[in-house]
């Protein structure tokens, strides 16, 4: 059931690695103070507004709204309801000179908020938090496993059947979105990258698919209005020979799959590019295959991304990503987490981490053709595709 509560052992092991980790980087380290929504989930199981505070030997959640739901919600052992920040003095008045925080995260008025009633000087904790979140736990993997399914369900079956003719792009992208809840996803996407917001996805068709966004994405769209680069727009509508990019996230309590598939709509042996969107198509779907072939315990991200850079077809080089700098991204609790198939990320692939790989070649004048699945990365094997097939999608006759 999707309301079921993170289970409490789940939440006690992650802490026991959080101590276990800061131990090692900070052998003298005395307290780290949390407030993102993410860390709060992780660590506590419930998004409230409030602050975890954890020591070597206690941990306790502060919650400021809503405390009923906190409790209602989360099997964590110690939530207390908080008034102010003069309350965290309180109970923990030994304050450290040092406190560690997500300075990724935390906002200047928070910390400023916080350091009104708690004198201390903030150290960074980013490293050590998005490390823990690399590797996944069997629960962790259980939920992926879990969006994944309902994703290759939606983008594969359900989808093409949603394709006609004066469809705009945003109503596809939200007829896309309204099927997977109906299948149990959660309905929302969440990302760490300031430029990015909670967003549903992207539907785009053609030249819209290469139109540039703020976020660091290969997948293009005008969006819904300046404000709003993502979804799609209201306005173009779907027409024989387009091609259709779904670029559609899914989540199932908390954790995010990501998918994209490409269709075209129409008879494609009557376009006189067909041999050209073919050519692209095939092309994304043995990068994505060899990428998985790579994707074994003990690779290394940059010489995988290297080694897919020198394998793609010279008639597609300056295309391939659309101008953007890397091949994948590691997923989980956000859609863009570390590490990445990019140069400069040279920590092996270890079993657990979880990868969308994402290969796309932007083809002028058509639109942007591509694959994405999102990967688990096994013991002894080539990586396991919990989203469904990348041969998938292309020609849609209607």
């Amino acid at each position: 059931m999707p309301h079921t509560a993170v289970p409490a052992a789940e939440l006690a092991a992650r802490l026991e690695n959080l101590r276990r980790a800061m131990s090692a980087a900070h052998p003298d380290w005395g307290m780290i103070l949390l407030d993102s929504k993410i860390d709060l989930y992780y660590f506590t199981g419930t998004m409230q507004e409030g602050a975890l505070v954890i020591t070597p030997d206690e941990a306790a959640l502060f919650v400021r709204h809503s405390y009923e739901c906190a409790v209602r919600d989360s099997s964590f052992a110690d939530i207390r309801p908080l008034g102010s920040f003069r309350g965290i003095a309180s109970a923990f008045p030994h304050i450290p000179e040092t406190v560690y925080v997500a300075t990724r995260t935390m906002t200047l008025q928070k910390l400023a908020m916080l350091q009104k009633y708690l004198p201390f000087a903030p150290a960074s904790i980013d490293s050590i938090l998005g490390g823990l979140r690399t590797v996944k736990s069997a629960y962790e993997l259980e939920c992926m496993r879990h969006a994944g399914k309902i994703h290759a369900k939606v983008l594969e079956t359900v989808a093409p059947a949603l394709l006609r003719p004066g469809l705009s792009e945003a109503r596809l992208c939200s007829e896309i979105c309204t099927s997977m809840l109906d299948h149990g996803a959660m309905g929302i996407s969440r990302f760490n990258q300031p430029a990015a917001e909670d967003v549903l996805g992207l539907a785009s068709y053609s030249e819209n698919s290469l139109m540039p966004t703020a976020l660091d994405s290969p997948s293009g769209t005008v969006g819904t209005c300046i404000a709003m680069k993502s979804i799609g727009s209201t306005e173009r509508l779907l027409r024989g020979g387009d091609t259709v990019l779904l670029d559609i996230p899914c989540g199932w309590r908390g954790y995010h799959t990501d998918k994209s598939i490409t269709f075209y709509f129409g008879d494609l042996d009557e376009n006189p590019k067909a041999d050209l969107i073919r050519a692209a198509h095939e092309q994304c779907i043995a990068l994505e295959k060899m990428t998985a072939e790579l994707l074994r315990p003990g690779a290394v991200p940059t010489e995988i991304y290297e080694k897919i850079l020198a394998a793609v077809d010279p008639a597609f080089r300056d295309g391939f990503m659309n101008s953007c700098k890397f091949l994948g991204h590691s997923i989980g609790l956000t859609m863009d987490e570390a590490p990445v198939l990019a140069k400069g990320f040279n920590d092996p692939v270890v079993p657990g981490m979880t990868f969308a790989v994402e290969p796309k070649i932007a083809l002028e004048g058509i639109g942007l053709i591509g694959t994405e699945n999102t990967y688990e990365v096994t013991e002894d094997s080539t990586a396991k595709s919990l989203t469904g097939d990348c041969e998938t999608g292309l020609e849609i006759n209607y």
